[in-house]
């Protein structure tokens, strides 16, 4: 067989040479001949048996390596073995395109890159690996060192193999902390002239809002390298409790003491007394702001109070039944104590009979209800 031509005949000749002498084919050095696919020497001598002898031309290839471009012409059945026949030793690792093992039919292009030695360096540990890849990245994939993620290497990934041969990876992991941050809800109040004065309804209750903020760590094999806090975000918005409070006077009827009240309002109120010559001034003061006397039976509370509730009847259990009727300095309570001046009384006594009432009492309000009724009191 010589490419598309057979010869077959029968020959007395046992020598290469002869053999094709005779079928009058002629072979160039670099020419191979195959005895039943398997190669043969020029000069060996053939036993009396029937075989078939394929020639195989020698072809012109192209081989582009790093360090320049060669042609030779070669008669080998892979790329690999023309490889070889250049002189070029081949590693598992080296660059070969096309693939070693691709039959050569025709004359062709060989690209071949040869593997190179590289130290890798991560956490730490030191790792021996070839590689033929072009840059650092496609190196470290193929030897199963993929850079993840944030990873990076020194050189760059897209970078060319260093010179030296050393790269380093570096690990990159990050953390992401959460913080929440509760968001206290407001209360709104509104007066309700269906509710009973002295007494709250909800109409909404209050929700807690929630915020978020978010604290991103970045770390490089294991060591904290920044840390990054990011702008807090309202996952939930806080609802406002909407909560009514009473307008509507009730009068309500009790026994108190053994006295049958009718009032439209028990309040809580802390209680201080005075007489005309007990009221903390020089000297003695029988005149009140309501133009009644001082004594026994009137009570002063703040003019903030005052204003509203003069001349309104009360009964307070141990002292009795009195009046509003007069003012005093509520906020000296308020700084001294730290009661509010709107839960203020103090109850009026004659000089002879002082009796300390001093403390928290209870305080009818007897109807009628005033006009207005102080916010204070809602």
């Amino acid at each position: 067989m010589d490419g598309e031509q057979s010869h077959t005949f029968v020959t007395d000749e046992r020598i290469m040479t002869d053999i094709l002498a005779e079928a009058g084919i002629s072979l160039s050095p670099v020419d191979q001949i195959f005895v039943d696919g398997m190669p043969y020497s020029m000069n060996q001598s053939l036993p009396s048996l029937f075989h078939t002898l394929d020639v195989r031309r020698a072809i012109p290839i192209r081989i582009i390596t790093p360090r320049g471009e060669q042609e030779i012409s070669t008669s080998a059945s892979t790329v690999g073995e023309a490889l070889q026949e250049a002189g070029i030793q081949l590693y598992a690792t080296d660059f070969i395109d096309p693939p070693a093992n691709k039959a050569i039919f025709e004359s062709q292009q060989i690209i071949y890159r040869p593997a190179r030695d590289l130290i890798v360096s991560t956490r730490g540990a030191s790792l021996h690996i070839r590689s033929s890849a072009q840059t650092v990245g496609a190196a470290l994939a193929g030897a199963g060192i993929p850079l993840i993620g944030l990873d990076f290497s020194l050189p760059a990934g897209t970078e060319a193999l260093p010179e030296d041969g050393t790269i380093q990876v570096v690990r990159v992991s990050q953390e992401l902390k959460l913080a929440h941050r509760p968001i206290p809800f407001e209360t709104e109040t509104r007066s309700s002239p269906d509710v009973e004065l002295g007494t709250q309804e909800t109409v909404q209750p209050g929700k807690t809002g929630l915020a978020i903020s978010r604290t991103r760590i970045l770390y490089e094999d294991g060591v904290e390298v920044s840390r990054v806090n990011e702008a807090e975000s309202v996952v939930r918005q806080p609802q406002t409790r909407i909560v009514n409070t009473g307008a509507k006077i009730v009068v309500k009827t009790a026994t108190i003491d053994g006295v049958v009240l009718d009032y439209w309002r028990a309040y809580e109120m802390y209680a201080t007394i005075y007489s005309p010559c007990n009221s903390g001034i020089n000297g003695c003061s029988y005149g009140t702001a309501s133009g009644l006397p001082a004594g026994k039976g009137v009570v002063a509370v703040d003019p903030a109070m005052f204003s509203y509730l003069q001349g309104t009847q009360i009964y307070v259990p141990g002292y009795g039944f009195a009046v509003v009727g007069d003012v005093g300095g509520g906020y000296i309570v308020e700084d001294l104590i730290g009661v509010s001046r709107y839960r203020w009384i103090d109850l009026g006594f004659d000089d002879n009979n002082l009796v300390d009432m001093t403390g928290w009492l209870t305080v009818y309000f007897l109807a009628p209800a005033p006009a207005t009724v102080p916010p204070s009191m809602y």
